[in-house]
This record gives structure tokens, C-alpha cells and sequence, in this order.
């Protein structure tokens, strides 16, 4: 009687461990546990399993999770990671994951059927105080190394790199005092997103209230919402979490019958992509997306020749681009 041949999962399954583990151990990838590595072959042994039988092998893919694309500061980063990879001799997959499409639980289990050789996640799950990153620690544990941007978890095995939202909102109010404005607000998205907390956290320490700030959604309709609240009490400039969000506000308050930035000043967060030819040109927060991306992908090229990666968050230092949108106290 003929022997059904053993099948990597067969291995997988007697080890504990999932198929992609099987497949970086016997490839001799980097990234597997010294323990894991040793359970896998200790398996091999008793199943009498042999490297030769391998049928599959390991990809150079890199893949670059964006939670969408509609916003166009993620765009900006995914084009920034695809060209330094590309340059490095990896290609690369942009998975944009939304409410709308596939979600990000769904791409990181597709993923890791797929045996990508490793993952640059932008504002995903670790951004989301409420969300569990159990799907990334499953691919972490598969020997998948991974780095994040914007997006930070202590408990994650991986490297982080996060724009300083801190220096962000105090460099944004400094110049809105400078133009006299004292009644300063604070919009932004849901306070179960990291950065969200750290903006408010930031804003706080500068001596506003909570009477200050409009928790809504990184919408231009959130923007509206948030600008009709501080408007109405009072606010005569606004400093937002999101272009987006601050391009709903000038709308908002246009549809008041005032005026940006002669009655009130508009400060976005990002700039995206345009900001400098909207009507008025956007004063925003420039994030340093191409040094957060080279620093990514520097130490994700770091993790797949064996190092390993720094669970310490760097913060990167962003910039205050001045352009049309905030003026004079009036």
C-alpha cells in the first residue's frame, strides 16, 4: 500500500507551531526563536521528515499595511516604503485595509499564509487602545519580523517609529499665540487612538481644558462638527488632528459666514498632499515621512539578516509648514 507522503503541516502540527514557522526554519531564515527552532527540528526527527521534502520556500515579499487609501497622507507613506524597499532588492505589497474593504484582522491572516518575509504596519491596531493585536502577534510569533509606524504596544515584539504629536501640538499653538490668539481649540479623532490621547495629553499640558477640546471622528464631517462646537464657544482659532479634519472645519465655518483666516485660524496635521493649493493655502503639521520610512525599513532590513529589533519608540521631530490658513487675532 502506497504512503501518503507527509505534509509540512503534518510537521507543523506535531511542533505546535504554524506552517510558516516550518517553512523559515527549513529555509534558514532569520527571525525564529532559537527554542521554536529547536521544537521544529526536534519534530523533524521524530517524524522522520527531511529537508528535501520541503515544498515550499520563502518569499522576499515585504508587505506594507495602510489602514486606507482615501486619506492621502498614508498613500504618501506606502510610496516613500514601496521605493526604499524596491531599492533595497525587496519587492513589496500594499494592503489598505478599511471599514468599506478587507479589514486589517484579514490581511495579517492572509499574510501570513502567504510567508511574506516581513511587515511595515502604518497607524494600524497598536494605534487603537481599544483593538487587539493578537493577529500581529501571531505573525510576529511565525518568525515574521515587524516594524510599525505611528501606531505603538510595549507588549509587541517589534520597532517602532511615531511622529512626536507632543512637539506637533505645541509647535501649532506657539504660533497661533503668536498671532494673539488665546482662545485655542483642539479637534480631534476618538479618543481611543494613541495619537489622539497624546495630542489631547499635549494640549492639556499647555494649560487649556477639556472645555477646549472636540472629540469627534478623522472625517472632513468630523472637522465640521468639531469647528460648529468651538466656534460657538467661543474659539477663535482651531488646531485639528487630521488635514482632512481641517479641511471640514474651513467648510464649517464658510458656512457660518466666516471668514479663514480673518475671523478664525485653521491648523492642520500631516500635510498631505495639496494642502498648499487649497482655498486658503493649509498652515499643517508636516510629518518627516521620508525619515520615518527610511528608519523602518533601515531596521527591518536589520531584522531580516538576524538582528534584533529595538522595541523602543523613536520619535521623530515634525515641522510647522506657515501658509495662509491662520492670520492675526481679529
Amino acid at each position: 500500500m502506497a504512503t501518503t507522503p507527509m505534509k509540512m503541516s503534518d510537521l507543523a502540527l506535531h511542533a505546535g507551531v504554524s506552517t510558516a514557522t516550518v517553512s523559515r526554519v527549513l529555509s534558514g531564515k532569520a527571525g525564529v526563536r532559537q527554542t521554536t527552532r529547536d521544537t521544529v527540528l526536534t519534530a523533524m526527527e521524530e517524524l522522520g521528515y527531511s529537508r528535501d521534502k520541503q515544498v515550499t520556500t520563502k518569499t522576499e515579499i515585504v508587505a506594507i499595511l495602510v489602514p486606507e487609501l482615501s486619506n492621502p497622507s498614508f498613500p504618501a507613506f506606502a510610496e516613500e516604503l514601496d521605493t526604499l524597499l524596491f531599492s533595497a532588492g525587496h519587492a513589496n505589497i500594499v494592503c489598505a485595509a478599511g471599514s468599506a474593504g478587507t479589514s486589517e484582522v484579514q490581511h495579517l491572516e492572509t499574510l501570513q499564509d502567504l510567508n511574506i518575509a516581513g511587515l511595515i504596519s502604518v497607524s494600524g491596531t497598536p494605534a487603537d487602545t481599544l483593538a487587539s493585536n493578537e493577529p500581529y502577534r501571531r505573525l510576529i510569533s511565525a518568525g515574521v519580523p515587524s516594524v510599525f509606524i505611528n501606531g505603538y504596544d510595549s507588549e509587541l515584539d517589534g520597532a517602532f517609529f511615531s511622529c512626536s504629536d507632543h512637539e506637533a501640538v505645541a509647535a501649532s499653538v506657539l504660533h497661533l499665540q503668536s498671532l494673539g490668539h488665546t482662545r485655542i481649540g483642539l479637534a480631534v479623532g476618538p479618543e481611543r487612538y494613541l495619537p489622539t490621547q497624546r495630542k489631547i495629553a499635549a494640549f492639556l499640558s499647555l494649560g487649556f481644558s477639556r472645555e477646549d477640546i472636540a472629540s469627534t471622528i478623522y472625517t472632513p464631517e468630523g472637522g465640521q462638527l468639531a469647528a460648529a462646537r468651538l466656534v460657538d464657544s467661543g474659539h477663535t482659532a482651531i488646531v485639528c488632528g487630521s488635514d482632512i479634519m481641517a479641511l471640514g472645519a474651513i467648510r464649517e465655518i464658510r458656512s457660518l459666514g466666516l471668514d479663514v483666516p480673518d475671523d478664525i485660524s485653521i491648523v492642520g496635521f500631516d500635510d498631505s498632499p495639496l494642502m498648499a493649493f487649497t482655498d486658503p493655502a493649509l498652515t499643517t503639521v508636516r510629518q518627516p515621512v521620508r525619515a520615518m520610512c527610511e528608519a523602518a525599513v533601515t531596521a527591518l532590513l536589520a531584522a531580516l539578516k538576524g538582528a534584533e529589533l529595538d522595541r523602543t519608540e523613536l520619535l521623530f521631530h515634525p515641522d510647522l509648514i506657515i501658509r495662509n490658513s491662520t492670520g492675526p487675532v481679529s
